[in-house]
């Protein structure tokens, strides 16, 4: 914030309690936008509120499409509050610029913050939990909760005082926008370790049937793993990656999977 700034900090931290709501009212039509507009309004109120035609049009503004990663989303409230009042000071700013921020950013921000807490962070959360849940330990659960929303609290804090404190010049630097990048590539890249580490892990699919001359048998797992450890689970992962490019829906990949399941126990095959 700026020394001559009407937003105080209390208005900030108004805005990031409102943020963690982000997709309690969520709809079809425009997503997250009523909880954003939620969110915003004790910077608009602090800029609007004796002026009840620009607090209505500040409110339009935004009740407009909204979709984006929540953890993240303040930083995109950051900018916008910063783009409000430079609106309510200087006669001559264009509103509409605001709504045009936020329609050209929430994209690629949604992008970055999706690969980072859905596509990489989840999935960390998920294997160390899994791997003391399957050991009979409450770690586990306490594990997935901390993981999953210090760096999320973290992030919504950080991400509301340098969008409002940088506004717009934030994605217009080179020198940031580099930064932005490798943290995406960085996170994309883990999050592909994590999830080869996970299938060889916590997927378990094996053969209980047994080849061989009578005395001398020898269950035909073994022969699988010298091939290649983990194969099966590697051969599973890989044809439900296929279905799913072909569109084939995860519930009817799910279905079908527990259908093969129990028939292969019940015969004995798997």
């Amino acid at each position: 914030m700026t020394t001559n700034s009407k937003i105080t900090k209390s208005d900030l931290r108004k805005v990031f309690t409102r943020s963690c709501t982000l997709d309690s009212a969520w709809n079809y039509e425009r997503q997250q936008n009523l909880m954003y507009c939620y969110a915003m309004i004790p910077i608009l109120k602090r800029l609007y509120g004796d002026d009840k035609e620009h607090m209505a049009q500040a409110l339009q503004r935004h009740l407009e499409f909204m979709s984006c990663t929540p953890h993240i989303v303040t930083l995109l409230m950051g900018i916008t509050g910063a783009m409000e009042e430079e609106n309510e000071r200087n006669e001559s700013f264009d509103p509409a610029s605001i709504s045009a921020v936020k329609t050209s950013l929430m994209g690629p921000m949604a992008g970055i913050g999706d690969s980072f807490f859905w596509g990489t962070l989840l999935t960390i959360a998920i294997g160390v939990a899994v791997s003391f849940s399957k050991q009979g330990s409450i770690i586990g659960p306490i594990a997935f909760l901390l993981i999953i929303n210090v760096p999320g609290f973290l992030a919504r804090h950080y991400c509301l005082n340098v969008g409002f404190k940088y506004g717009v010049k934030f994605f217009s630097d080179d020198q940031n926008q580099a930064i932005v990048e490798n943290i995406t590539k960085a996170a994309s890249i883990l999050g592909l370790m994590v999830i080869g580490a996970m299938i060889a892990s916590t997927v378990s699919i094996t053969i209980p049937l047994e080849i061989g001359v009578a005395g001398a048998t020898e269950p035909l797992q073994n022969y699988i793993d010298q091939i290649m450890p983990c194969l099966l689970p590697f051969l599973c992962f890989g044809i439900m990656y296929w279905l799913l490019g072909k569109n084939i829906k995860s519930t009817t990949i799910l279905v079908f999977l527990i259908v093969i399941s129990c028939i292969g126990t019940y015969f004995g095959i798997l």
